[in-house]
């Protein structure tokens, strides 16, 4: 099986471990947000593809 790697949830890019982040929904707990270090520093919006809360 071929792991399927980690987007950021706001854009899309393939991670990098710097500044990159994953944790659950602050909401729904039932899946993960990740987040590359640019959209983090620009506070860019995502949205849980479960509950659909939207953080920034």
């Amino acid at each position: 099986m071929i792991p399927i790697e980690d987007r950021c949830t706001s854009c899309g890019i393939p991670l990098q471990a710097e500044k990159s982040v994953k944790f659950s929904c602050p909401r729904c707990s039932s899946h993960y947000i990740v987040r590359c270090g640019q959209c983090r520093d620009q506070s860019a919006k995502y949205t849980c593809p479960g509950c659909g809360f939207v953080g920034p």
